[in-house]
Order: structure tokens, then C-alpha cells, then sequence
């Protein structure tokens, strides 16, 4: 921490700050005039790096890459690419071969990972496990969370995350009504911590439930949700599974805005939790390349997905009767969201 200016610094109490005699406060301006003794005084530790001793480090020749390095990187990205078996025409990801934070080596392979590991978070529809519960009530709570998300400017994969942690804990612990905006603030807070770069503080959730929970409240159902989940709240969403798919088509803004509503709308529909994220992602996007007259399912979306036509068609239906449904005039937080230009 930098000292404020026009302040001298002070050792705190048990730090080892030798101190300087006026002698030596002048050899320290003067510059080191005697040499001094290299060997160590009796009973000090010998002198060592962590795997050479530097004694004999004269000895032992390393080399360095120097410039072999950028030959290094262009076979292993060859390697890895070979590795993979991406075709030429399904390879989305070269474009960005020179931009490290796009990861292009590794994506299709983290896409894949993250597809199998939807199988350990499949869900079923376990209202029937909550006796004070019902559809109505958990839609309320996604409707909110939606306000909420807006209202801090927090990132899609965070409202998609909290309302997969809020799904999973109702799955697994029954919850009076009155402590379920407890659970969805407390989820949304979880997901800001694992997504945002600036999470929202607890005295910022405690304000937008209305003070209706006090500190402890919230930091005890934080523990209580880790510990449901075991602490593995890295959970697929569907979100980041569309926006992948998308650029497989070089889907424009618009048409993945029609994606996104159609998954965000999904959210707060109990049917269509069972459903897995990228399965999820692909039937919106589908949808939406069908509404604006863009064609279907193309093979580089089914490359990329593992998914065929015949695959999205149950959940296209469900997504169908979704939108064919009367809208609740309650529930406007995603369609209000969604409406501006």
C-alpha cells in the first residue's frame, strides 16, 4: 500500500526493519565500498535456487527458446486443430487464431466438455416435492430476477446461472413461499460473484428484497445453497451454448436478439426445465433462423450442436405453445426488456 505523501513510513510492531547508524547511512549514499564476505556465517542455511545450487549453477548450461518459440506455437496449434478433426468448412474458430481470450485452439473442445457435463445436471419437474410452492410462484421469482439482472446491468450467463442454482436447491430442499425470494436473491448474488467482474455487495441484495431479510439471513442461505450444491455451480446454461451456435451461421444482431428472447422467455416455463441447455440453445436459434426466413438446420449447426432436426422438434412444440399462450399481464419483465429498439 503506497504511503500518503509528506509521510514517513513506520515499522509496525514485530516487523525486522534493521536499523541504519550514521555510518552506514553515509556507505548507502556513497555506494558499496567494501566487498564483502561470501562465505555464509556458521549455522545459515546453504545458499540455493529450487533445483539447482547456485554454487554450481556455472556449471549447468540451459538453453533458451529465443526464437523457435513462434515455430513452437504454429505446430501446436496445427496439432491441435489435426487433433480435433475439424473440417475446413466447419472451422469457426481460425478467425480468431490470433486473439488469445477467444481461446480458438481449445473452444470446440471446452463446448464439448461442457455438453457432457449436462448430464450430471438434468432436472425434472420437482414442484411436487415443494408443498407450498407452486408454477405460478417460481415464475414471479424468474420474472423479478429478470428486473433485477436489468436493473444492476449484470450479464446474461448470471441470471441464466442463479435461476439454475435456484432450480437445483428447490430440487433438492424444501422451501416455505416466503423464503423464496430469499433463495433467488441469494442465487443471483452466488452467480454475480462467479460472473461479474463488479458483483453487487449483500447490502445491495438486502435493499432490493425491501429489506425483508436481514444480513444473516442471506449469508446463511448462501452457505446453504453451496453446500445443497456441493459447490460445483458451474452449471451449462443455455446462453452460452446459443451464442456459440449463432456465430456457426453469422447470425446479425437482430436475429440473435430473437434467440435470446425466446430463451429468456423459456426461463420461467416449468416444462421446459427437464430440457438441457445446448439442446435448449438450439431449438431457439432454430426458431429464429425460421421467423426471419433464414433457412433451417444446416450441417455446420449440426456439426457443432451433435443435435438433428429430429432432435429439436419435441422442444420447438414446447417453445411453440410457449408463445401461442395467452401473455400474463404479471410477467412483462422480458417482453418490457426486450420491446426496446
Amino acid at each position: 500500500m503506497p504511503l500518503p505523501r509528506g509521510k514517513k513510513s513506520t515499522a509496525t510492531a514485530g516487523s525486522k526493519v534493521p536499523k541504519l547508524s550514521a555510518a552506514n547511512a553515509e556507505n548507502q549514499a556513497e555506494g558499496p565500498q567494501v566487498k564483502r564476505s561470501s562465505s555464509p556465517p556458521h549455522g545459515a542455511p546453504k545458499k540455493r535456487t529450487a533445483f539447482i545450487d547456485i554454487t554450481n549453477a556455472h556449471k549447468v548450461h540451459i538453453s533458451l527458446p529465443s526464437r523457435k518459440k513462434e515455430s513452437v506455437k504454429k505446430t501446436n496449434s496445427s496439432s491441435v486443430s489435426s487433433k480435433n478433426q475439424i473440417p475446413g468448412e466447419f472451422d469457426i474458430d481460425s478467425e480468431n487464431s490470433d486473439n488469445c481470450s477467444m481461446c480458438p485452439e481449445y473452444a470446440k473442445d471446452i463446448f464439448d466438455y461442457l455438453k457432457q457435463r449436462e448430464e450430471k445436471f438434468v432436472l425434472c419437474n420437482y414442484m411436487s416435492k415443494q408443498p407450498s410452492l407452486n408454477a405460478e410462484m417460481r415464475a414471479i421469482l424468474i420474472d423479478w430476477l429478470v428486473e433485477v439482472q436489468e436493473n444492476f446491468e449484470l450479464y446474461h450467463e448470471t441470471l441464466y446461472l442463479a435461476v439454475k442454482m435456484t432450480d437445483h436447491y428447490l430440487s433438492l430442499t424444501p422451501v416455505h413461499r416466503e423464503m423464496l425470494q430469499l433463495v433467488g436473491s441469494t442465487a443471483m448474488l452466488i452467480a454475480s460473484k462467479f460472473e461479474e467482474r463488479c458483483p453487487p455487495s449483500v447490502d445491495d441484495f438486502l435493499y432490493i428484497c425491501d429489506d425483508a431479510y436481514k444480513r444473516e439471513d442471506l449469508i446463511s442461505m448462501e452457505a446453504s445453497i453451496l453446500q445443497t450444491l456441493s459447490f460445483d455451480i458451474n452449471i451449462p446454461i443455455p446462453y452460452r451454448f446459443l451464442r456459440r451456435y449463432a456465430k456457426c451461421v453469422n447470425a446479425a444482431m437482430d436475429t440473435l436478439t430473437l434467440a435470446r428472447y425466446f430463451c429468456e422467455l423459456s426461463l420461467m416455463d416449468m416444462d421446459l426445465i427437464p430440457e438441457r441447455g445446448s439442446l435448449l440453445a438450439s431449438a431457439c436459434l432454430l426458431m429464429a433462423l425460421v421467423t426471419k426466413e433464414l433457412g433451417g438446420w444446416t450441417p455446420i449447426l449440426q456439426f457443432h450442436s451433435g443435435y438433428q432436426m429430429s432432435d429439436l422438434a419435441p422442444v420447438i412444440k414446447k417453445l411453440y405453445l410457449m408463445l401461442a399462450a395467452p401473455p400474463d399481464d404479471k410477467l412483462r419483465a422480458v417482453r418490457n426488456k426486450y420491446s426496446h429498439k
